[in-house]
This record gives C-alpha cells, sequence and structure tokens, in this order.
C-alpha cells in the first residue's frame, strides 16, 4: 500500500483531529465498510445489523460494501479528511501496511482476544500489539487421487506430511502411472509465501538473504523434480497457476491438488468419477510450523477515529466478529472462522462417514487454523517488483536455464539496489 502525496498532506494536515460522528436522530452513526461482500452478502449484513441496531438503541450501525480496489482509496482519503469509518475491512498485508503508516490504532483495550484462534491473533500482532479484529480465513489441504495412488504402489491412506514426502510421491505417480504429481505455487507473489512456509527467509536485518546454501538447495531439489516430471510444467510459474492446475486434476493428468476445501465443489460438479475416488489431507506443514494457505481477513480500527467512540466500536467489533456471526458466515461463504468456539462447531469437526471430498475437507482445513498464517512479504518497498524477479531467478534454475546460485546471486544483487 502506498499512500500519494495528497493523502499524505491531508493526513499531515488533520494532525490527531477527532472527527465529529455523524448524528442520526441524535444517536451516533458507526460506519462499518466491508470489501467486496455485496451483493452476495447483503441479506447477511442487513441483518446482522439490524439486529444489532434493535439492541443497541445509543448508536446506529451503517453498512457500507466497497469494491476491493476501491476501499483502500476511500480509507486513505476518509482517514485524511479526519472522517474515517468506524471499522474498516482489510486483509493482513494492508492492515501491516497501514500500521506502518500510522493510520491504524492498537485494540488491545478493546478486542476480545480469546475468542479467536492463535494463528488469528498473530496475523494481526505487530510490535507486540494486536491491530484488527480477526474475520474469516482460509487454509489449504491436499486433494488426491486414491486411484492414481494405489497404481503407483502408493497407500491412499498415508498422504504425504512434509514437502520432501510430497515430492517423493510425485516422482514415484510420475514413474509409474506417467502423471504429474502435483504444482507448487512458484510464481510472483507466490514464491516469497513457499520459501518462508518452508523455513527459508528472504530478508535479514533489511539484506536479501534468499542466495544462502539451502535456499540453493530447495531450487536444486525442485528442479530435479521439475526435471522427472514430477511437477506439472503447464503455467508453473504464472502468477496464478490454480486455474490450470483444477483443469489438470479434474481431468487426470495430475494426483494430487493443493487447494481450499471451497474449490473441491469444482472437482465435485465438474468431474464427479474423481471426485468419489478423491480423498483429502492437511496440506504439508513446514520447519517453521505453520499451515499453509491463509488469507485472513480483518477489521481495523483508523488512529483519528473519535475517541468517545471507542468503547462502541470495540463492542460493535466483538460482536461483528464473534462466534455465532462467523459461523453464519463461514456456512454462506465457504470460509473459515477465526473465532475459537465457531472452529470447534460440529459443522466443522463432525463429518459425515458418507461426506464427499469437499465437506471432509472443511473439517480437515478447520482443524489447522491454529498453526494457519497469512504469509506474505512484509517491510519493503515495491514488493510485487521484487517478487517478480525473484520468482524470475526461481524459473531460470528449476528448468534449468541458469545455475541456481548464479539466479539466486543476480537477483538478491537486484534487491539489493531496491532495498
Amino acid at each position: 500500500m502506498k499512500l500519494n502525496a495528497f493523502a499524505r498532506a491531508a493526513l499531515l494536515a488533520a494532525g490527531c483531529a477527532v472527527a465529529l460522528p455523524a448524528l442520526a436522530a441524535d444517536k451516533p452513526v458507526l460506519e462499518v465498510w466491508t470489501m467486496s461482500l455485496s451483493p452476495k452478502f447483503d441479506g447477511y449484513f442487513k441483518d446482522l445489523v439490524g439486529k444489532y441496531n434493535a439492541q443497541n438503541s445509543n448508536v446506529e450501525v451503517k453498512w457500507t460494501d466497497y469494491p476491493w480496489d476501491v476501499i483502500q482509496s476511500k480509507f486513505t482519503a476518509a482517514v485524511g479528511a479526519g472522517k474515517p469509518p468506524a471499522l474498516v475491512n482489510l486483509n493482513v498485508p494492508w492492515a501491516y501496511d497501514y500500521k506502518q503508516s500510522g493510520l491504524l490504532q492498537p485494540l488491545d483495550g478493546m478486542i476480545n482476544k480469546g475468542q479467536y484462534v492463535d494463528g488469528a491473533i498473530k496475523d494481526v500482532t505487530f510490535d507486540g500489539k494486536v491491530y484488527a479484529f480477526p474475520h474469516y480465513n482460509g487454509a489449504n489441504v491436499i486433494a488426491y487421487n486414491a486411484e492414481l495412488f494405489k497404481k503407483a504402489g502408493l497407500n491412499p491412506a498415508k498422504p504425504p506430511k512434509s514437502l520432501d514426502e510430497q515430492l517423493a510421491y510425485a516422482k514415484t505417480i510420475k514413474a509409474k502411472t506417467g502423471v504429474a504429481g502435483f504444482a507448487p505455487a512458484l510464481g510472483p507473489t507466490k514464491i516469497e509465501g513457499f520459501l518462508i512456509q518452508n523455513g527459508l527467509p528472504l530478508l535479514k536485518d533489511g539484506k536479501p538473504v534468499f542466495n544462502s546454501p539451502a535456499h540453493v538447495a530447495m531450487l536444486k531439489k525442485l528442479g530435479d523434480a521439475y526435471k522427472s516430471g514430477a511437477l506439472l510444467k503447464d503455467n508453473l510459474f504464472a502468477q496464478d497457476n490454480f486455474q490450470v492446475s483444477i483443469a489438470a486434476y479434474n481431468s487426470g493428468r495430475m494426483a494430487m491438488l493443493v487447494t481450499t476445501p471451497a474449490s473441491l465443489t469444482r472437482v465435485r460438479d465438474e468431474a464427479p468419477k474423481l471426485y468419489q475416488a478423491t480423498q483429502v489431507a492437511p496440506a504439508p506443514i513446514g520447519p517453521t510450523g505453520i499451515a499453509a494457505g491463509g488469507w485472513m481477513f480483518n477489521f481495523g480500527v483508523a488512529r483519528n477515529v473519535n475517541k468517545a467512540l471507542l468503547p462502541e466500536i470495540g463492542k460493535f467489533g466483538n460482536y461483528l466478529t464473534n462466534a455465532d456471526n462467523q459461523l453464519a458466515f463461514a456456512k454462506l461463504a465457504g470460509t473459515l472462522p477465526t473465532a475459537r468456539k465457531a472452529a470447534q462447531d460440529p459443522y466443522f469437526q463432525k463429518v459425515a462417514n458418507d461426506a464427499g471430498a469437499a465437506e471432509k475437507a472443511v473439517g480437515v482445513a478447520a482443524a489447522s487454523l491454529d498453526k494457519t498464517r497469512t504469509i506474505y512479504l512484509a517491510g519493503v518497498k515495491d514488493p510485487d517488483v521484487l517478487s517478480a524477479r525473484l520468482a524470475a531467478a526461481v524459473e531460470k534454475a528449476v528448468t534449468g536455464r541458469q545455475d541456481p546460485k548464479a539466479a539466486l546471486d543476480e537477483a538478491a544483487a537486484f534487491w539489493s539496489g531496491k532495498l
């Protein structure tokens, strides 16, 4: 996130100004902004807000939804003008950037931290303070073709539990069946998460460290799998290789699909016979102990919101993201809750024996929520540019077009120049 010159000037001019609450029938209005949730969830939010307003006659909550590509500029302008919303819907990288820019305030005195899973609280804890109310999340699972496992001599009851096992399974499947094993996310904006989740940091003391022997060894390992055909080569290094990957899985050209539970409904609808042979397992947890696939959304509070309204904002923020409301939203949206009680609900934990892969995947993913984190490149300027340069180096190394150490050295030099 970048603040343009106008927004910075406006914010400086506003200083620590306190926005006067809008009045409706002499009641303060709490504006709550969400991101790209209308019109699909109009009924949910209108019902939630309506019930709250009926039970809290001293305030009026007003819900407004903005598209994801508009909400940032709206929020920055509102903060700069001294008239921010009470709560704004953010993802974790945006919340971090806004905290770094001084636009959000810590919520430790307002938030009921105990109602959320550990991973969610850690996602929005910066410099030891909590900066947002966690809302909904995602978590990956491995969906795999049990028939291909059997043909390859692998036991479907023993899915891979680590990246090394997954690569070994992929090689065996390719050798025995001719089918690719899986497709890791190695493209721009994805490669940094892949490396960090596997215990390979990108920066140390503000300097790139991804050309270490451990990083080189990882690329050689991936290169060996690529050369053997164990990795699906279609769009492997694209920013989004998921659409190609799920199409390959559905057509029987790939044995393992790393995905979110909701995506398995496409397997059910597009490849019903394959769906019957699909089993699910948790996505491997790397040496960091982090479960992959998290991308949590949350609600932050602007630094210069009217301080007199903070108790009411805290009350509604906790209500908006409590277990009951999160559970209802998760059922509608096919997402995962961050409220601990909601994640422990029978909806996630007690799956029928005859349930399909999509239903089973929901329970599998929910079980990993404490370890699920949002992984992203934080604290740097132009992260997309840096990520694209790293991804290009990884592609050259994995495909054998350049020595892995040389490719990473060149990318590290580029990063050093930018940083």
